[in-house]
């Protein structure tokens, strides 16, 4: 065993490839310009996980994060995430924290939404939230575009289930767990009519 895996434990390449293989997924290798990524399919959609990096100039900060872009019929979105220190300011601000009646959920989660019946029809699968709830750290929502500055928006009716979280994930059982919520959440978008089972017309 080398040295730094002793130290820093397995690498990110190692548990994808794990997860691919216990999964079905695919390992699909960077060049100059890309990372490695991992894609997997569910229904027509493909479910994509990466990292990327954000400078500030003085330090240089990586997300792992999860997309899948969907057609999204009547454009329903959301955002899901922890509340934490800064929640409370938020809210002084005006800032949307739906209820969608289950206490511990709403406890624990910012909810926000354009469409509050919707958000309660999602946030009814027990399974959604104890997926959500499985992870320490979260930020869940749907886009309209994968935020890349030199790719335009999605096209009109196109949008994106994404998650991403400071850091990398080497952890085998929370990577699954998340393709879990995704499979789950964009079925319960489907039954909902908020995701059409065409395939979209974008590729990652």
């Amino acid at each position: 065993m080398s040295l730094l895996r002793t130290i820093f434990g397995p690498s990110r390449e190692e548990i994808w490839r794990q997860l691919c293989d216990q999964t079905g997924a695919t390992y699909i290798a960077g060049g100059f310009w890309k990372g490695d990524k991992v894609e997997a399919t569910h229904g027509p959609w493909t479910v994509t996980l990466d990292t990327y990096a954000v400078s500030t100039g003085k330090t240089t900060v990586v997300y792992t994060r999860m997309r899948a872009p969907y057609v999204n019929p009547d454009g329903f979105r959301f955002t899901v995430y922890r509340k934490g220190i800064f929640t409370a300011i938020g809210k002084l601000f005006g800032m949307q924290d739906v209820s969608v009646g289950h206490e511990d959920f709403d406890r624990d989660f910012v909810i926000k939404g354009n469409d509050e019946h919707k958000l309660w029809r999602l946030f009814a699968s027990q399974r959604v939230r104890d997926l959500i709830s499985a992870q320490k750290d979260i930020y869940f929502s749907v886009k309209d575009d994968d935020g890349m500055v030199w790719r335009s928006r999605f096209p009109d009716g196109v949008d994106e289930l994404y998650f991403q979280v400071v850091g990398v994930i080497k952890d085998l059982e929370r990577l699954k767990l998340l393709y879990e919520l995704f499979a789950e959440t964009l079925d319960e978008l489907g039954r909902m009519g908020s995701a059409s089972q065409q395939a979209p017309p974008v590729k990652l």
